[in-house]
């Protein structure tokens, strides 16, 4: 017994052996560091799953699903595998070009419709209007597309011509339109004008290749009509171009001002960015509002004008991206975005928020980081000294200067729009359509016009014809903030964004501050001076409040 056992044993254990792929092979080399191991294990997985699977998996998207949890177990949503219809889209929001027609279009009552033709395109040329549905393109039915399904088909190489056919309203036949294709520049600049008192307002919806030339051309224009200050609103800009980032911070900051420090593992992407050219525009005061949407490179411009006292920051705590990401292309046009860095105010600030939210109430001790680890981020409750010994925070976001939350819907307004919400696009589609048809009837509309009662009640009937039930009683307790969105909407349709944008910010609570200050201000000591005052009295008005409401709850007295 004792020989068969000691002739057995190795013949198991080979066998084993065999059947695991060389897992015991492998016992006297470190499993974690033994990147064959690792590779081989992976393969012998994928094998597996491709050949016996109880159902049937395409060998090709197993890889792609391994690639995506790797990616899902970093724990870092800017690092994503990207396709090239992905990349395409990021090239179009940095670079700011493409070829096609010039329109910006969404889905209404399941049809692909022009929201706006751009000023200058080849869709605004030939006469393409808002409201006009795009029932065919070359001869095939748009019925059931999807946006990006549009863009898919309109977009094009400059020069070649599209035949598509709109059905518009009023009109009893599809118009046909032959469109040749140009290249369409997407402006980072949403809206620019001038307001009461020399302020100027600039919504900056991105940092593209462009940003810096768009808004250097926009200051200018707005000081030939008498701008004094400046509200540069970021509260809808999402980032791009790290350099750009760079580049319009330098436009008010003097030569050698820090602008950010770059730090990563990579030695080449340890940097500092410094002001070059010099303040372009010195003692011009400037507001920039901030909020929940500005992200990245905005975070960027926000932090350094903040650090340097050269600009009063407005409005709620921004995004919190405090990373850098690098683009490595790879086979058949697929891209890797990956972070490879973290970015720091001038003040040494790290704005990044944690991935996990949760970490947000159990905020870590803070931490100097040795050489080798250089990119850790600093703790959000970290305090740190602009130029001037203000106190500014790291982590979490920008934080304003002044917190100004934005105009909030009624408890009234708000029970309509919930009741609304069940009908989903319904809503939107019977809101433009009323705008669209509003235009038409009204062809001498001049830009701030008067939305009558009466056409606010007429909105009522055209979302009962679009199948939406609406309490008569709850319609009539929201119409302010409809009224708001009409008006919002009409001038949209008539006018274009611009004046839509500027048609919505009378009545926005963040930015009618920002002009409030702006008007009394002189510079931007002066800027920072009258918000701090504004901040200290607000405080002592609401501790008046509460002492008031305290003594009423003490005497028994109802308020």
């Amino acid at each position: 017994m004792r020989i068969k056992r000691s002739f057995l044993a190795p013949a198991i254990v080979a066998l084993i052996a065999l059947a695991t792929g060389g897992w015991f092979l492998q016992q006297g080399a470190s499993q974690d560091r033994n990147v064959y191991f690792q590779a081989r294990l992976f393969e012998e997985v994928l094998h597996h799953i491709s050949d016996r699977y109880v159902d049937q998996k395409d060998p090709a998207s197993l890889y792609r699903m391994a690639i995506d949890g790797l990616l899902q177990e970093l724990g870092d949503p800017h690092t994503v595998f990207m396709e090239p219809k992905d990349y395409e889209h990021l090239r179009v929001q940095t670079q700011g070009e493409y070829g096609g027609l010039g329109i910006e279009i969404d889905v209404r009552d399941g049809w692909v419709t022009v929201i706006s033709p751009l000023p200058g395109t080849p869709a605004e040329r030939v006469g393409l209007q808002a409201g006009d549905r795009i029932i065919d393109v070359d001869g095939t039915s748009t019925k059931g597309w999807t946006a990006d399904d549009a863009v898919l088909r309109l977009r094009g190489p400059k020069g070649a011509p599209v035949n598509i056919k709109v059905a518009r309203f009023g009109v009893d036949e599809p118009i046909p339109f032959r469109i040749v294709r140009d290249e369409i520049h997407v402006k980072s600049i949403r809206s620019a004008y001038i307001m009461d008192g020399g302020v100027g307002y600039i919504e900056l919806r991105v940092f593209s290749e462009t940003s810096t030339d768009e808004l250097r051309a926009e200051i200018n224009a707005l000081r030939k009509e008498g701008m004094r200050g400046l509200v540069l609103d970021l509260r809808r800009n999402p980032g791009g171009l790290l350099d750009q980032g760079v580049s319009v911070s330098d436009v008010f900051l003097s030569r050698g001002l820090t602008v950010a420090e770059t730090r990563s593992r990579v030695p080449s992407q340890n940097q500092k960015f410094s002001a070059i050219d010099g303040d372009e525009y010195p003692g011009l005061p400037i507001v920039v509002l901030v909020g929940p949407g500005s992200a990245s490179a905005s975070e960027i411009l926000a932090g350094a004008l903040q650090d340097h006292d050269r600009a009063l920051i407005m409005g709620e705590t921004s995004f919190g991206k405090g990373s850098v990401q690098t683009l490595y292309p790879l086979p058949a046009g697929n891209y890797l975005k990956l972070t490879t860095a973290r970015w720091f105010t001038p003040a040494g600030r790290s704005i990044q928020r944690p991935y996990d939210e949760r970490a947000e109430s159990e905020p870590t001790p803070a931490v100097v980081c040795p050489p080798e680890e250089q990119c850790a981020a600093p703790s959000r409750q970290d305090t740190y000294r602009t130029d001037s010994g203000r106190t500014v925070y790291g982590g979490g976001g920008i934080r304003p200067d002044l917190i100004i939350k934005p105009d909030t819907l009624t408890d009234n307004e708000q029970a309509f729009a919930r009741s609304v919400q069940k009908y989903g696009s319904k809503f939107a589609d019977a809101i433009y359509g009323y705008a669209i048809r509003y235009v038409r009837q009204h062809p001498d509309l001049k830009p701030g016009f008067p939305l009558t009662p009466d056409a606010v009640d007429g909105f009522y009937q055209a979302l009962i014809d679009a199948g939406i039930a609406v309490d008569r009683a709850q319609y009539g307790s929201a119409t302010r903030w409809l009224g708001r969105e009409l008006a919002y909407q009409i001038s949209y349709a008539r006018w274009g964004e611009e004046e839509a944008r500027k048609r919505f910010g009378q009545n926005d609570p963040q930015l009618a501050l920002a002009v409030e200050l702006l008007r009394q201000a002189h510079d931007p000591k002066s800027l920072i001076a009258l918000a701090a005052r504004y901040e200290t009295e607000r405080g002592s008005a609401a501790k008046g409040s509460a002492q008031a409401a305290k003594k009423t709850a003490a005497s028994g007295r109802r308020p």
